[in-house]
């Protein structure tokens, strides 16, 4: 049983990554989680989770004339699978994101949950194909009006594809005793739930500074608990990993909007 979701913002700078490990740690204490950084031309999942020195990343898988195999690109950390891509231009430059869907079908033989790091912005068809593909999007906003603004944008092209939305995540506040009213607003536009609102934590720029997941770093920080009570909003439906792996290998690369 598996469903994929794919962490998505809309643009630049609202957490996304830190949030995508921090759900994927929180949730692996119920489902079995793998989580991929699908942003091959802007990665900095490796960064996050300690993975800076691997040998074989994402981009191996994509580039047709490489034999890297699934398994080298797969490493077992923090209770969850972890596929992190590569930051060489080179390799970005001779990528086939066609070659994204086998990779995420096959990985839905060992997973529960697929969480799909998102490109910031849907520039190419690499970077809508998760948005595009994933059974539903988990939005990661901050409470201002050009992040809602982007992440509305984002939701209205996933919606096109048919896929969901499983909830909206508001990140980075700065006061969360004054963000209630931008998020009751806000959430007459969002068409799945607000599961949480994360305050803006030094313990989350300590993790980054050393390389670990917030999770791991500081769990009983504000952010981390946070982070733990979105995750567990999150109402997870998984489906048969069969009919998804289908569904992945067969699809049409979506166009970017």
């Amino acid at each position: 049983m598996v469903e994929a979701l794919a962490v998505a913002s809309g643009k630049g700078g609202t957490g996304k990554t830190t949030a995508t490990l921090a759900l994927g740690m929180a949730l692996a204490d119920e489902y079995e989680v793998t989580v991929v950084d699908t942003d091959t031309g802007m990665a900095n999942l490796l960064f996050h989770a300690g993975l800076a020195d691997v040998d074989v990343t994402l981009h191996d898988l994509l580039v047709s004339d490489r034999e890297a195999t699934l398994e080298e690109a797969t490493y077992d950390r923090f209770g969850m699978r972890i596929v992190p891509c590569g930051t060489s231009l080179e390799a970005f430059q001779a990528a086939d994101p066609a070659r994204l869907r086998g990779v995420i079908a096959d990985l839905a033989a060992d997973a529960d949950v697929l969480l799909l790091d998102s490109p910031a912005t849907l520039a190419s068809r690499g970077a809508v194909l998760p948005v595009a593909l994933a059974d539903r999007i988990v939005l990661i906003v901050q409470p201002t009006i050009p992040a809602i603004t982007d992440a509305l944008k984002v939701q209205e092209y996933a919606t096109a594809y048919g896929t969901g939305v499983a909830g909206v995540l508001f990140n980075k506040v700065h006061d969360p005793a004054s963000v209630d009213r931008v998020v009751d607003r806000a959430g007459q536009y969002f068409e799945g739930p607000i599961v949480g609102t994360v305050p803006m934590d030094d313990a989350a720029r300590a993790a980054r500074r050393a390389g670990r997941p917030l999770l791991a770093h500081a769990p009983d920080s504000d952010a981390g608990e946070a982070y733990q009570a979105a995750a567990a909003s999150i109402d997870v439906a998984v489906g048969e990993p069969g009919a998804f792996a289908d569904r992945f290998r067969n699809a049409v690369l979506p166009d970017p909007p």
